[in-house]
């Protein structure tokens, strides 16, 4: 009995172990499915009626594709639930409708995570990945640098595609995160004038303005070439800088998934810049993925956690995601005795530091 028990035990490893090699798939597939454009051929402008992939071929203008390949795609992306499948009552046809998950990927729509999903696969980044372990071997080496001769941030501003698209990703995340944290969070009340640290181009800062009418002033702060192409904002100052260096004043300061590029001492730093630029009881309003503390199979603390190795890879091996207390212990060393949490989001957490 007991052999039986481990000989199934070994079977259900080697299982496991060959859907984690293999997982590689489940990303290009859901890349590819983004680049066909398939969610917006079974949306239909909200029907979402059940395809089969020669008919999904049809609704994006390539009938001369393959279904046979099609189909297998979309087989293997209802198993992880992105797609629901829709089997004939003799089996021998299969169509598919969106799931919720699905749905975030249609461009019909007013946010969609399909920008994201391409940002993420893009052939620059792609060449970081088989060096990962090299973070280990030798943590000075930057893989991105590494693979591609530079860093992310510059290799990015010289492609004006690679620019746009991350443009793109970043608003379709941005947009329904700060959606959820306007509605669970009253931190902004009372605030006059507001940083945004790292704003690009103020759309964030735009949006907390327009929720709370009190933040009669906001300055968007970000490096000099970025400011240099933001719009027109009533009420907003672009202003170009280094945070790392210095910081606007204010009656608060906001960031949004900006801790998590830099290392801790730089972190640090830019939180003692912070610190001297708030008056007695301003607040550090502080937008990031925050790590569990322990470590689950939970979807949100997989995503977290994948999120801190891609931080590792495509920025610097010491950019990381932290947890609570690891942001709290970087608050009290930059002088700032009050600290407070708020999970508003899945991924997101808001840290309010007080000084």
């Amino acid at each position: 009995m007991a052999a039986n028990e481990a000989s199934e035990s070994r079977k259900c490893a080697w299982l496991v172990m060959y859907e984690l090699a293999n997982m590689i798939s489940v990303p290009m597939s859901l890349t590819a499915v983004v680049r066909l454009n398939v969610a917006d051929a079974i949306w239909q402008g909200g029907s979402n009626a059940p395809l089969s992939a020669a008919e999904i071929l049809s609704g994006i203008g390539l009938p001369s594709g393959d279904p046979d390949n099609l189909q297998r795609i979309l087989r293997l992306l209802a198993s992880y639930g992105v797609f629901s499948e829709h089997l004939s009552d003799d089996g021998s046809e299969r169509r598919y409708s969106l799931t919720e998950i699905g749905k975030a990927l249609v461009t019909d729509e007013s946010f969609s995570y399909g920008a994201y999903v391409l940002q993420h696969h893009q052939d620059a980044l792609m060449r970081a990945w088989p060096l990962v372990h090299e973070a280990v071997v030798d943590p000075t080496t930057e893989l991105f640098v590494k693979a591609n001769g530079e860093p992310a941030y510059s290799y990015y501003g010289k492609s004006d595609e690679m620019t746009v698209l991350m443009k793109r990703a970043m608003a379709g995340l941005s947009v329904p995160v700060m959606k959820a944290l306007l509605d669970g969070y009253d931190g902004f009340e009372g605030v006059e004038r507001l940083v945004d640290v790292g704003g690009n181009a103020g759309d964030c800062l735009s949006m907390i303005m327009k929720k709370h009418p009190g933040v009669k002033e906001g300055v968007n702060f970000d490096l000099p070439e970025v400011v240099a192409h933001a719009p027109d904002i009533p009420g907003v100052t672009h202003v170009g800088g280094d945070m790392l260096k210095s910081i606007p004043a204010g009656d608060a300061i906001f960031m949004k998934w900006i801790l998590s590029i830099f290392t801790d001492e730089e972190c640090e730093a830019i939180m003692i810049n912070c610190h001297k630029a708030l008056p007695e009881r301003g607040k550090l309003i502080v937008a990031e993925p925050v790590l569990p503390n322990l470590t689950d199979d939970s979807h949100r603390s997989r995503a977290l956690l994948e999120g801190d190795i891609r931080m590792m890879t495509i920025y610097r091996t010491k950019s990381r995601h932290r947890t609570e207390e690891e942001y709290r212990q970087l608050g009290l060393s930059a002088g700032f005795p009050h600290f407070r949490s708020l999970s508003f989001d899945y991924f997101f957490t808001v840290l309010e530091f007080q000084k």
